[in-house]
């Protein structure tokens, strides 16, 4: 009589590595192949049979009829399942059919996988300076499921909600989102928030990053001088308009007077800070005539395509003996 023995219950393995499931034969038996099939019932899959398989299973040892044994190479987390070893028997009639004779037990193979880079997304658009905002950090292709996440802030930890883990495109392997929130400060245009991801394949742990400048806005502060201003008649008053502490660079400054926008040419350059912040200052020269007396000028700044900020001075044109 025919002794089918499959002997493995279990098998672990890490995604690449080759897997070898064991089967041997003894004893006569009908006529009738014998073929690997992943899982039992209506779901199962034929993994190897004389005729086909796929390229990545071949037989331990080709021809024998008492080992039976095949090896998968490169697995993959989809090649998680319980494979049976399968003796079939011929059916008399017509077609002649293969039906089930013996079968093994069945070994359980689970395909342990390394989770991907973790990837840091931030918010769509830039937020100011103490607004809260959330970030991403997103992992996949993992196996098993127990996965830890650690967020830091420039090496300092900081809390987070217990990351979601759920299954990933096949049952086979998981995928991970974990967010944090922040309000956000000037200085963090020099801050790195760093996603680290630990799992039991890995030897050290993965490390995604972002930089915070990519979600900051640092508005700019005005400041006009001088703040009120006198002058004689004829006499050339200079105005200096002083745009400072602001993130990012993009801004774009206009003088006016009474509201009319003038044309100025000596717009200095846009300087860095050690802070990482910028600034900027703006120089306008004004003759003062006397149809100019009362007359308003205005330095007027939109940072970022924000609303715009302005500061406004008014002059007094002094004409001597005329009190």
């Amino acid at each position: 009589s025919l002794r089918l023995q499959q002997p493995q219950e279990q098998l672990v393995l890490t995604a690449g590595q080759t897997i070898t499931l064991s089967c041997t034969i003894s004893g006569e038996g009908p006529p009738g192949p014998v073929e690997w099939l992943k899982d039992w019932g209506t779901e199962n899959k034929t993994i190897y049979a004389q005729t086909s398989s796929s390229p990545r299973v071949t037989r331990v040892v080709n021809g024998s009829n008492v080992d039976f044994s095949i090896q998968i190479r490169d697995v993959h987390p989809e090649d998680a399942g319980t494979y049976y070893c399968v003796k079939f028997m011929r059916t008399v009639g017509h077609g002649g059919g293969l039906q089930v004779f013996q079968h093994g037990k069945g070994t359980v193979v689970s395909v342990h996988a390394k989770p991907t880079q973790p990837v840091v997304s931030g918010p769509g658009r830039r937020a100011g300076t103490g607004a809260s905002v959330s970030f991403t950090c997103e992992s996949g292709g993992f196996f098993p499921k127990d996965i830890s996440v650690r967020w830091l802030k420039n090496q300092a930890p900081i809390s987070a909600q217990q990351p979601r883990v759920r299954p990933g495109q096949t049952n086979s392997s998981y995928t991970m989102s974990s967010t944090v929130t922040l309000a956000l400060v000037p200085q963090d245009v020099r801050s790195q928030l760093v996603c680290e991801v630990q799992h039991p394949t890995l030897p050290a742990p993965l490390r995604g990053t972002y930089q915070l400048r990519e979600a900051l806005r640092v508005a700019p502060s005005l400041r006009l001088l001088p703040g009120s201003s006198s002058v004689e008649v004829n006499k050339t008053l200079t105005l200096t308009c002083r745009v400072e502490g602001f993130y990012p660079r993009a801004l774009a400054l206009s003088w006016l007077e009474g509201g009319r926008e003038l044309r100025v040419e000596n717009t200095s350059r846009v300087v860095q800070t050690p802070q990482g912040l910028f600034q900027l200052s703006s120089l306008l020269e004004v003759q003062a005539t006397e149809d100019r007396n009362g007359s308003a000028f205005t330095c007027r700044v939109v940072h970022d395509g924000q609303d715009p900020i302005s500061s406004t001075v008014t002059l007094w044109v002094a004409v001597p003996g005329k009190e």
